[in-house]
């Protein structure tokens, strides 16, 4: 498999996306290539200060970097050259078949939708989010892409997102939920009740409309939504679990020099299933989230994604990439819309 990576992307670049290279050539045996897409003496220096050499990689140059304050189409048009839009070009013209990036998120849908394109059916892209969930891991979709969805797009993210879980996590008939601000049938403003009726009649497993507390507790594999209500729930689930673990940190360190004493010994006991919580719920061990809808594979990572983060970002798109996702969803949309005109 060959992947591009947007080296200049994220809150950390270059190092933590350099780490993340390190990593990969570590861990991922399969990696054929890795284009390294950046400032080239930037990108050489980093390279040579973590003391990385590999024929696997290669320095793909760019002259331009995307600001956060960018917005997204402006970047597609106006900064042709820069990280993001020369790493989607490898793919449109199959150098590779994937991008990693850790930058803006709004650059890189629209790299993905307007550079590498739309699958065929596809009307607009979804971000697939992989939430910790009690039975396993939860796609929520979209988390952010396109915020003015209509319920077509819902019942396509529904088709793809269960395409995705069902051949990278082996679920024969994954469970698909629609986000709403009640179960009963008819509630929610108007995309949520027009959603549900089409997504009754999709080629799917739906169960209906959820709730926000069934991300973790519900046996579900996608929840749909627009992009805006997926992008605030995961933002605040994200949030949540930052600061309970610092409510629980700055608790056990409370007290009396007695009771503290008391709290490390017992922090000591705890302090690894705290781990395990956290990692369960970390980015750093999902790496990033699909862009489900385009010709080539896109993996989202986290702003703020460590060098493991980006390591397992690599992995997801090369996962992507060995399961032929998208065949499998350009033919599961190919069917759907075939059975929409045969009943028209």
């Amino acid at each position: 498999m060959k992947i591009a990576l947007d080296v200049m992307g994220g809150d950390h670049a270059p190092q933590n996306n350099i780490g993340g290279v390190k990593l990969a050539l570590e861990a991922l045996p399969d990696l054929e290539k890795l284009y390294l897409v950046g400032t080239p003496g930037i990108v050489e220096a980093e390279l040579e200060r973590q003391g990385i050499s590999s024929p696997k990689i290669e320095l793909v140059a760019s002259t331009q970097v995307v600001d956060m304050a960018d917005n997204g189409l402006a970047v597609v048009r106006g900064k042709k050259d820069s990280s993001m839009s020369v790493a989607a070009r490898l793919v449109k013209d199959h150098e590779c078949q994937a991008v990693v990036s850790a930058g803006h998120t709004g650059a890189a849908v629209t790299a993905g939708t307007l550079i590498i394109g739309r699958l065929p059916g596809v009307d607009f892209p979804g971000i697939a989010s992989p939430m910790p969930n009690e039975h396993g891991t939860c796609y929520l979709i979209d988390a952010g892409a396109n915020p003015d969805a209509k319920p077509n797009h819902l019942v396509q993210y529904a088709i793809m997102g269960s395409v995705y879980t069902r051949h990278l996590h082996g679920r024969e008939k994954p469970i698909v939920g629609l986000m709403n601000i009640g179960e009963e049938e008819g509630k929610g403003h108007e995309l949520a009740r027009e959603s549900a009726v089409l997504l009754r009649e999709a080629p799917i497993h739906f169960r209906g409309n959820v709730e926000g507390h069934d991300i973790f507790e519900t046996p579900l594999d996608v929840i749909v939504c627009d992009g805006f209500t997926g992008n605030v729930v995961l933002k605040t689930a994200e949030a949540t679990a930052k600061v309970v673990f610092k409510w629980v940190k700055a608790e056990m360190g409370a007290g009396s020099p007695l009771l503290k004493a008391w709290k490390g010994l017992g922090g000591a006991i705890v302090r690894p299933y705290l781990r395990k919580v956290k990692d369960k719920g970390s980015y750093d061990t999902y790496g990033g989230s699909p862009l489900l809808g385009i010709k080539g594979v896109l993996i989202i990572a986290h702003g703020s994604s460590s060098p493991l983060a980006i390591m397992n970002a690599i992995r997801v798109a090369g996962e992507s990439i060995s399961h032929k996702v998208n065949p499998h969803i350009e033919a599961a949309i190919q069917q759907y819309t075939a059975t929409l005109s045969n009943q028209a």
